[in-house]
């Protein structure tokens, strides 16, 4: 049973009670917090579909990405406090508007109230949307209540993931994460353009790491049959906030081109690419607290 206290949801495993107050890594304390609630156009073609995805943007997160752009809500606590019933409803709201899957964004730290959101069955996919820092015991008890995984992997270098995410062991983390994602949820499944099923790993090549980059998708390719999984190669990475070095510059199109060129060399074909003038703010969500 996942629960607030003595807190283990991640993989932090802070053992804080967050129904007392304490306040873990993920800065939030045992009561639901969500910053906006929208038909969102800018996921992959298959999760937004024609219509959009209806994403729920939770606040608070377990990792923190010096070049994180949600910042003020993953970081800065930005949201409003919800209850199950109320997620619920929300969930139905987005579904009326046209929402062709319901896209659970940063949702782990709040578990305990979101399960019981998510039953009785939703009428479309429900996508687990995070950055692939995730607990396998947490993950087992979503099966059967996730139909799309969609994880960043961000890294396979730990000395990168400690200086740029503070997790240190994000690739054992995360690794393991991802297989049991797979276990779940098996092969992708893709009717009338929607994916019903099955698991899209998403990776942010980030600016003069191009190594790293190459090392994941090496990893993707030997651990998956082929084309099972869908993968997102992604360059949108801009520079926010004060960041060092080579992260505050985006990327080169000599640095992409390379990481697609390897991508397809190592057979990952089933997947998506971007175009350049991805690597923008004007599409992200403007946290007013809208649907909520």
């Amino acid at each position: 049973m996942l629960t607030y206290e003595h807190c283990t949801l991640c993989p932090r495993k802070c053992g804080v009670d967050r129904t007392a107050g304490q306040l873990g890594f993920c800065g939030m304390p045992a009561a639901l917090r969500a910053a906006k609630a929208m038909l969102h156009y800018g996921e992959e073609p298959p999760v937004s579909g024609a219509f959009g995805t209806g994403a729920v943007f939770f606040s608070g997160c377990t990792l923190r990405c010096v070049y994180c752009q949600n910042g003020e809500i993953s970081a800065g606590g930005k949201g409003v406090v919800l209850d199950s019933r109320r997620l619920r409803e929300i969930f139905a709201n987005l579904i009326d508007e046209g929402a062709q899957s319901i896209d659970l964004v940063t949702p782990t730290h709040f578990l305990p109230d979101i399960l019981p959101a998510l039953s009785p069955k939703l009428p479309v996919p429900v996508v687990y949307n995070c950055g692939g820092y995730e607990r396998v015991e947490t993950l087992r008890e979503l099966e059967g209540l996730v139909d799309v995984y969609l994880p960043d992997f961000k890294y396979v270098d730990n000395a990168l993931a400690a200086e740029l995410s503070r997790a240190p062991d994000y690739y054992e983390v995360a690794s393991a994460a991802i297989r049991e994602m797979y276990r779940q949820v098996g092969g992708a499944v893709v009717n009338d353009g929607i994916l019903e099923r099955g698991l899209l790993i998403r990776h942010l090549i980030l600016p003069g790491h191009l190594e790293n980059s190459l090392r994941v998708i090496e990893w993707v390719a030997a651990n998956f049959p082929k084309n099972d999984v869908l993968f997102s190669l992604m360059c949108q990475y801009v520079p926010t906030g004060k960041v060092a070095p080579p992260l505050d510059r985006c990327l080169t199109e000599e640095e992409y081109d390379g990481a697609v060129s390897w991508m397809e060399l190592c057979g990952l074909t089933n997947g998506y690419t971007q175009d350049f003038a991805a690597a923008t703010t004007e599409y992200l969500p403007d946290f007013d607290f809208g649907g909520i």
